[in-house]
């Protein structure tokens, strides 16, 4: 008799065993480390310009008003064409206009328009690339392979960011931004020649507003997911305001020195690279609720201590939990997302997502530095932390099935 799914982890290895996974995988990865590099140029070369941090925060704005505006239809357009070339257009289209970026490096519009043109090539390629994975890897290997992209994605940020930083103040911006540049070259060279099985005939066809409109009410009329996405939300109306002023809470509630505020990142950091390799070596099957929202209450206690102790050590090793919290609760969540939602549908679901996730962090910055000045950072972490304990609970509700129902399982 086989055993049941979460008793028979996968590792990295048997996934990477895919030609299509490890063309997706590299694709993904040299776009993260192009990624890197321009938003640590970005960010320095628009504070250089303008000279305040509302210069920098409109930059942020620039790259959320796409998901808000387009992640409907993008969504639409994820599932009516061929998902590969979907990416391989948005990563052509974002090569250009990282390119255009080396030579308007001196205009601030011209940077806003372009950062939000990179934004809407995000918008289509990631919906398209979250609803590729389960069509090259079985059900039961999705948390390996979500993992892989994962790690992948925090060891660029960790060991690229400070290289970003030093390039930035020897060569300026240009080189990051041809860097990031040739990263989508490479990723839409990869992705050519990625092949994926032939989806199901469509049994009608719809405009892409009826598209839209259609994706939505998958979304709110299943269950699983009507709890996945109330999670997001209340997920991102915490950690948006808590991650961008955690260099608040350092200077104010901890007392450290930038010095300090970087061993804040860098605990993050190594929690964050330790949760998937947790996850591959204990957990295949993401349904249980533990899985998915037991992350979510974990992270909420730590926002609830980070608000209530001074000490260095108690900081830092929460915080290093709250990294694992976050890398094994993304994997889990988006393994279920993917398993469960139906294949027509998953590029218009992923967009849904997407953009809740953007919204939830656009209210959060705005309503969190508010609330800062105000009252203090304490009350944004204590605010923060009962968020993420309400998408726990709320989640967890959603995902127990109805007395006498089977477990929720894929579609």
């Amino acid at each position: 008799m086989p055993k049941p799914p979460d008793q028979r982890p996968v590792g990295l290895r048997t996934v990477f065993a895919h030609p299509a996974y490890r063309r997706l995988w590299v694709a993904r990865t040299a776009s993260q480390w192009g990624d890197v590099f321009a938003a640590v140029a970005l960010a320095l070369l628009v504070f250089d310009l303008t000279g305040s941090a509302l210069g920098v925060s409109a930059v942020v704005l620039a790259e959320i008003l796409p998901v808000l505006l387009l992640a409907p239809l993008a969504g639409s357009l994820v599932d009516r064409l061929p998902r590969v070339w979907v990416m391989v257009g948005a990563d052509l289209m974002r090569a250009v206009l990282a390119i255009a970026l080396v030579f308007l490096a001196d205009d601030v519009v011209a940077i806003y328009v372009i950062a939000f043109g990179l934004s809407v090539g995000a918008v289509l390629f990631n919906p398209a690339a979250n609803s590729t994975l389960p069509a090259i890897v079985d059900d039961d290997e999705l948390i390996a392979a979500n993992s892989g992209i994962w790690t992948a994605a925090v060891l660029s940020q960790i060991a690229l960011a400070p290289l970003a930083g030093i390039a930035y103040a020897a060569l300026g911006p240009g080189p990051a931004f041809a860097i990031n540049a040739a990263s989508f070259l490479v990723s839409a060279a990869v992705l050519v020649g990625l092949r994926l099985p032939a989806p199901p005939a469509r049994t009608a066809r719809h405009g892409v507003f009826a598209d839209a409109v259609a994706g939505v009410k998958v979304l709110i009329g299943d269950r699983v997911l009507r709890a996945l996405a109330a999670g997001q939300l209340l997920a991102a109306l915490s950690a948006g305001a808590t991650s961008a002023l955690l260099v608040v809470l350092a200077r104010d509630h901890l007392r450290l020195e930038p010095s300090g505020y970087g061993l804040l990142l860098g605990a993050i950091g190594i929690g964050a690279v330790l949760g998937p390799l947790v996850l591959t070596s204990l957990v295949t099957n993401p349904r249980r609720p533990a899985f998915v929202f037991g992350p979510y209450l974990l992270r909420g206690v730590v926002d609830v201590v980070l608000a209530a102790v001074t000490a260095l050590p108690v900081a830092l090793a929460a915080l290093a939990v709250y990294g694992l919290g976050t890398s094994s609760g993304a994997v889990t969540f988006n393994s279920l997302l993917q398993s469960h939602t139906p294949e027509p549908v998953r590029g218009r679901v992923f967009a849904s997502f997407d953009m809740l996730w953007q919204l939830g962090r656009l209210l959060s910055l705005l309503l969190g530095g508010a609330l800062a000045a105000a009252i203090g950072i304490q009350a944004v972490y204590y605010l923060g932390g009962a968020l993420l304990i309400a998408a726990a609970v709320i989640g967890w509700a959603g995902l127990r099935p109805p007395s006498g129902r089977a477990r929720v399982g894929p579609r």
